[in-house]
């Protein structure tokens, strides 16, 4: 076990319990940001993954950070060691990625950003262990498998606890909830891109506060 793990395995762990959902953001126009995390923080969704898919990811990060009091801002889409410390910087309190790799984990231990970072086999399982994680994303979790394998990895990998994202809905959520492996998952039905552009924030709010419900018993 290495020391990130035991330095941010428990902080990962709480960030993981505070949302049963963890909405996947991609932000096109910067001043949708902060309306949106204040939307879905009212709906009783707190953790934010931000993602850095477009050029908002950052700004959006650090305007939420600065502007929305509750919200519990990560960073996601991580895929080069130098967004790390950018992404601290704006700041995120968390990251998310789609895999693993050795400069990965270097960036995560030296920038001191708890990582989750992506699975999709139990090899990639067991890689991730032996580097120190235990909080893991099942991604993309349908094709990787969804409940099936999650239920199957969690005998010989009893000690990892996951986030499942991709192809997740507000319908086949509690199933993946009902994995006694898994904390939260992933999604991104609570930002539709229709719901942005129109600056609907009072459905989004709603649609937060039905996937507040989802919240499982720890």
């Amino acid at each position: 076990m290495t020391s990130s793990n035991l330095l941010y395995g428990n902080q990962l762990l709480d960030i993981m319990r505070a949302s049963p959902v963890i909405p996947v953001i991609a932000i096109d126009d910067i001043d949708h940001a902060v309306p949106l995390a204040k939307a879905l923080v009212a709906g009783g969704i707190r953790v934010l993954e931000v993602t850095l898919r477009t050029v908002h990811g950052l700004p959006a990060i650090r305007a939420i950070a600065e502007q929305v009091p509750g919200a519990i801002v990560g960073v996601g889409t991580l895929t080069q060691a130098d967004e790390f410390v950018a992404a601290r910087d704006a700041g995120a309190v968390f990251g998310v990625s789609p895999g693993l790799t050795p400069a990965l984990i270097a960036a995560a231990k030296a920038s001191g950003l708890p990582l989750l970072p992506g699975v999709m086999t139990p090899s990639e399982v067991m890689a991730a262990r032996e580097a120190g994680f235990r909080q893991l994303k099942l991604f993309p979790a349908v094709p990787a498998g969804g409940v099936g394998m999650l239920n199957a990895i969690a005998g010989p990998l009893g000690d990892v606890t996951f986030c499942p994202t991709g192809g997740i809905s507000l319908e086949t959520a509690p199933d993946f909830l009902a994995c006694k492996n898994v904390a939260c998952v992933g999604g991104s039905w609570l930002t539709p891109k229709d719901l942005l552009k129109a600056g609907d924030w009072t459905r989004i709010t709603a649609l937060a506060a039905a996937a507040s419900k989802l919240r499982k018993a720890l």
